[in-house]
């Protein structure tokens, strides 16, 4: 139920918004203002006002100008005034128009904000209550204010505290920029008081000191958000602490960094919950039965979701001889999560769960998650079922959705599928062979032969996982082996999202597609100049597809690194969005593609979901005709929230990899060049793949060119040579666990020659400004 907010103070709305009705001025120039007609005037005022403001509206003037100024002394030093001289205010009251962060909400999930600037002398910074639903129209119409957005707001201070306590409503005004980055880091105390602030961000390798009385409440290896003060006598930034976000050594949550650091939201509100367990298990009347049938979810050993299940048989029809039906079921979480809910909203916010080696930070609650729309192993389920014919070859003849009711016949790991298939059969998987896993197998090579004719981006770039122990700390860094069944599962649901994209576009019903756009010119032109130098030609078409990178990649099999040539045509790929305008798919070959299978953790599928709920009719609780409008938006925000996401678990694991080698100071390591700059290499340890710096400046003592297109570092003098791919040993001279951070000294050579070894490098050789001399 919405809170009722108590009464505010008066106000008369002017031509720019509500502004305190104008109190009577004095006019006498022999009478000073009183305390409370002062402390009146400030509160009043919009923008800043000092000493001359208060003066000038209240007719002060020659030697009463003095006794003012003592007057303000005197207000300043009983704790009345805050401030300089050129914007006092009353202690601990905010302006009429503000810029605050919006941090939190409250337990009925209402966004909780605080002053983005506050003297801490003041004591603690007031929480205020943010009217979303007042923000002004072209505020609303755009991106939704969440948690970790900073907004121009106009302040009211209420004549009593409302229920939650809070003293102050904000009115959104707009919408600011974001921080590109917060201010956080891990607090160190020192024995003699004060202490200094660790960079979290692996670019900025430097402390902040923090002098005592600016530490707030931090404790030794807390998180902290902080602000920098003026600089000492020493011309050094000094850090005062703003907020304890926690300590992520004693909870075993290195994650917690990138949680705070990228502003995902964490923790569920209590109306939230509240929500999510109120609802009521589903009705399985009106729904197609499909509990006959043996669906299998087959996924990691430590998934945390089971949001798809699989089944495929031999097709009967005499006209499609060699042919199946594969059925792939998904939850139906568009049942329990409604359009306009809380659950709903915060949902759109999260944008998809986010997966650290140390948990998740799932986008809905766990009652929904691992509970109501969990595919369980022998329990009835609601989904949203694909039923697609394909032929002998693997080309889909039909396809048709259903509303569904399904029953999981087994959960299987992916290594325990791929055991019963390689003769390595399990007590659980026995009774499965012939009814559901050998169909499933003779399925998919029908479906790979498609696949393989279709030539999508053929890349082999295995992902490390990281496995910890009972304390969180990295046990070991392994490569997960690829298995036909992981192929078999991607396939599969490859094709139920192609299939609902289809569907959807038939019906002519809005819907958010999955595109990835061809690669730019100008990262061609640069993979281009980099194959040449090892006498591999791309085409020079400006219509190429997949094909042509796979052949590529084929060849690059008979270098030493092959995988050399893999991480740079994937960075040579755009990255993949989510757009309610339709381009395809370049990376996977296809013109009509959408995410519909994982509707647990992404928002994106789920609006999917919807969309075929309405364009089927198959419910009442499809996409809703308020959702369509703001398509392009909410696509954009869940694009957004996915590089967020991919950041922040990216920088988690070069954290818990610094901290697994931060006391292996001096220890050397084989590794390879993965990356090369002006200003050095970057190598990944073939132990663990960890990702280190190696300065230029360290290298030796000649001058060393940076030849982009060789990817390439060469002395001038020596023609020793440090290129992208190379095999080198380095020894570890520094690690900043918290950021991430490792710096490494080559112990190799580098290879012999000239600049004008390297092909495309000649034109380079006497640019200036490309180098660096140690």
């Amino acid at each position: 139920m919405a809170r009722k907010p108590p009464p505010r103070r008066s106000a008369t709305k002017g031509t720019k918004g509500f502004r305190t009705a104008p109190m009577k001025r004095r006019q006498r120039e022999d009478a000073l203002p009183s305390r409370e007609d002062i402390l009146n005037f400030l509160r009043e005022s919009e923008g800043k006002a000092g000493k001359r403001e208060i003066a000038r509206a209240f007719n002060v003037k020659g030697e009463a100008r003095v006794e003012l100024k003592r007057l303000l002394n005197e207000m300043a030093d009983e704790g009345s005034l805050a401030g300089s001289k050129k914007d006092l205010r009353e202690v601990g009251k905010l302006p009429p128009v503000t810029v605050l962060e919006v941090t939190g909400r409250d337990s009925d999930g209402d966004l909780i904000a605080r002053p983005a600037v506050w003297k801490y002398e003041d004591g603690e910074p007031p929480a205020i209550l943010v009217l979303t639903h007042r923000a002004r129209a072209e505020e609303r119409e755009g991106a939704a204010i969440g948690v970790g957005d900073r907004i121009l707001a106009r302040i009211n201070e209420l004549e009593e505290a409302d229920v939650e306590g809070l003293r102050y409503e904000a009115e959104p005004i707009k919408i600011l920029p974001r921080d590109k980055r917060r201010l956080l880091g891990i607090y160190r105390a020192r024995a003699a008081g004060g202490g200094s602030i660790e960079p979290i961000d692996r670019r900025e390798l430097r402390a902040w000191q923090v002098r005592q009385g600016n530490t707030g409440n931090a404790k030794d290896g807390d998180l902290v958000r902080f602000d920098l003060s003026a600089k000492n006598r020493q011309s050094m930034s000094e850090a005062r602490v703003l907020e304890t976000l926690g300590n992520p050594d004693d909870q075993r949550k290195i994650s917690l960094i990138a949680v705070h650091a990228h502003g995902i939201p964490d923790d569920f509100p209590a109306s939230v919950i509240a929500e999510s367990e109120a609802l009521k298990p589903f009705s399985p009347d009106d729904r197609v039965d499909l509990r006959g049938t043996p669906l299998l979810t087959i996924d990691p050993v430590d998934a945390r979701d089971h949001d798809d299940a699989v089944y495929a048989e031999p097709d009967t029809d005499p006209k499609n001889r060699g042919g199946y039906v594969v059925i792939v079921a998904i939850a139906d979480v568009a049942h329990y999560v409604r359009s306009g809910t809380r659950l709903d909203k915060e949902a759109q916010l999260r944008g998809n769960s986010v997966y650290f080696p140390d948990r998740v930070v799932p986008m809905l609650p766990e009652r929904i998650s691992n509970d109501l729309c969990s595919l369980r192993e022998l329990e009835d389920r609601p989904c949203l079922a694909v039923r697609m014919i394909f032929d002998a070859h693997g080309k889909k003849r039909r396809h048709e959705f259903l509303r569904a009711v399904m029953k999981s016949a087994a959960k299987l790991s992916y290594q325990e599928a791929q055991a019963a298939i390689d003769g390595n059969v399990s007590a659980k998987c026995a009774p499965l062979m012939e009814r559901a896993l050998r169909p499933l197998w003779q399925a998919y090579a029908a479906l790979s032969r498609a696949r393989d004719e279709r030539g999508p981006l053929d890349l082999d770039l295995p992902e490390r996982k990281i496995l910890l122990d009972a304390e969180g700390r990295v046990s070991r860094v392994v490569i997960p082996e690829r298995l036909d069944a992981h192929r078999l599962i991607e396939e599969m649901m490859i094709q139920a999202n192609v299939a609902a994209a289809e569907t959807l576009e038939h019906a002519k019903t809005p819907l958010v597609y999955r595109i990835h756009d061809e690669p730019s010119k100008e990262k061609l032109k640069a993979l281009r100049d980099f194959l040449e130098t090892l006498d591999f030609k791309l085409p020079a078409s400006t219509a190429l597809k997949p094909e042509a990178f796979n052949r590529i990649l084929e060849r690059a099999k008979s270098l030493p690194v092959p995988e050399l040539v893999n991480e740079v045509i994937l960075r040579s790929q755009a990255q993949a969005e989510y757009n309610p305008s339709n381009i395809g798919h370049f990376g996977l070959n296809l013109a009509k593609y959408a995410h519909f299978t994982s509707p647990i953790r992404r928002y994106a599928d789920l609006l999917v979901h919807r969309a075929l709920i309405r364009a089927l009719r198959l419910g009442s609780d499809g996409l809703g005709d308020n959702e369509i409008p703001r398509l392009a938006d909410t696509a954009k925000e869940i694009s957004d929230a996915e590089r967020r996401a991919m950041a922040a678990e990216r920088e988690t694991i070069d954290r818990l990899i610094a901290a697994h080698l931060a006391d292996r100071i001096d220890a050397t390591f084989d590794g390879r060049i993965a990356g090369v700059t002006r200003s050095g290499l970057f190598v990944k340890l073939k132990e663990t793949g960890a990702d280190g710096f190696v300065p230029v400046s360290t290298l030796g003592q000649d001058f060393f060119t940076h030849v982009e297109e060789a990817h390439a570092l060469v002395g001038n003098r020596s023609g020793e040579t440090f290129q992208l791919g190379d095999p080198v040993t380095v020894r570890l001279v520094e690690v900043i666990p918290s950021a991430g951070a490792i710096r490494f000294e080559v112990l190799t050579s580098g290879k012999k020659g000239t600049m004008s070894h390297l092909k495309g490098a000649r034109r380079f050789r006497n640019r200036p400004g490309r180098g660096r001399r140690r």
